[in-house]
């Protein structure tokens, strides 16, 4: 059945030339040729509902009283990976996003680009990038070459900030690419603010979801929706309609005091009803750099942690409900973010630092992991 389906899917193969100049003279160098599958008959990890198709994590009419802006960061596949195996030497990529607009605090890898892990000795460990284009739309790139000749499993996580729109995964002419099942046990859906989503990671994998999902050995579901997590009743349907074993709230940056205080209570209540028996873990806000000078910005972070704790001490029934405060979140140095919110590489490595110790404990404490 495997080779049917490599012989199904590799069907065309693209040549290429390229002319290079060797000591003042020309020569002739030939690439290899290439066979392309499309990416979307590979298992995709990370999807919140298993039939969805394409590359969003959630189509928005299934949902039509989420804010249009919400709907509209759905379709960005943060999150999303594409697990196959392979012996091939090299691995090339094709992919489409909807534009080639690059924002001020992100990398053009991590907005728009692919990461490529490769699991060795029960690890993952990074393998290479999909560079885009300055400014394209439509991108190409070798992720990694001069590989040996042993069965490799592989994940390649999506963009974090760019719908995409085409993504097929490229081999030499006469190596085999097939799908890996998911190679995580159980869910754990993270539900936030553009932290969550990925800003302002190097690269896709970097997003502290990810990282955790490779630490942990366990799915994660990145819900995370820059500028845009406050919250909604929609919204707390939606987290609460995907099925997992448990759940990670990181969405008091997004959400003022007065909002907090009105929605809350209801997002928590919401998952409670729906999903009984699965943990929830609340992490708050990190401290925004920002507030170091900013009085205004500093006193309005104080605010919606407060709101936040006095909303949760609230609520009646406290079971299985863990807090991660903010404070250390990025350490005490004042150099874990690229702009006064959004973490780094460094910021993200000091937030899972806290996180991963306390969400491992809850989730041994359920058999989870």
């Amino acid at each position: 059945m495997a080779d049917q389906w490599s012989r199904r899917q590799l069907l065309a193969a693209t040549t290429a030339s390229a002319t290079v100049g060797i000591l003042g003279g020309i020569a002739r160098a030939q690439t290899p040729n290439w066979a392309y599958i499309d990416a979307t008959t590979l298992p995709v990890i990370g999807r919140p509902f298993p039939q969805t198709t394409g590359w969003h994590r959630v189509e928005g009419e299934a949902y039509p009283d989420l804010p249009e802006v919400v709907k509209n960061l759905l379709k960005c596949p943060t999150g999303l990976a594409v697990a196959f195996t392979t012996a091939a030497p090299a691995i090339r990529a094709r992919w489409s996003t909807i534009d080639g607009k690059q924002l001020a605090n992100l990398t053009p890898i991590g907005e728009r680009g692919l990461d490529l892990y490769i699991r060795r000795e029960g690890k993952w460990i990074w393998a290479g990038v999909g560079r885009p284009g300055d400014g394209t739309t439509d991108n190409e790139d070798t992720l990694v070459q001069a590989m040996d000749g042993s069965v490799k499993e592989c994940l390649l996580y999506l963009p974090t900030y760019k719908e995409l729109t085409r993504l097929e995964i490229g081999v030499p002419a006469g190596s085999a690419l097939r799908p890996l099942a998911n190679p995580f046990r159980k869910r754990v859906v993270v539900y936030g603010s553009s932290i969550v989503h990925g800003a302002a990671a190097s690269r896709p994998g970097m997003a502290y979801p990810a990282r955790l999902e490779r630490n942990l050995g366990v799915e994660f579901i990145n819900l995370g929706l820059s500028g845009s997590a406050k919250m909604e009743p929609a919204a707390a349907r939606l987290v609460a309609d995907i099925d997992a074993d448990a759940y990670v709230l990181d969405c008091v940056p997004n959400t003022n005091p007065k909002l907090i205080a009105e929605r809350a209570g209801n997002l928590i209540r919401t998952l409670r009803d729906k999903r009984p028996d699965a943990p929830i873990i609340v992490v708050m806000s990190i401290i925004r750099e920002v507030g170091n000078f900013n009085l205004r910005w500093k006193e309005q972070l104080r605010q919606q942690n407060a709101t936040m704790l006095a909303e949760i001490h609230r609520l009646t029934d406290q079971h299985d409900l863990t807090v991660i405060p903010g404070e250390g979140l990025l350490g005490t140095d004042h150099e874990g973010e690229v702009d006064g919110t959004h973490p780094t590489d460094l910021g993200f490595d000091r937030m899972l630092k806290v996180i991963e110790p306390t969400l491992a404990k809850v989730l041994k404490a359920k058999g989870i992991i």
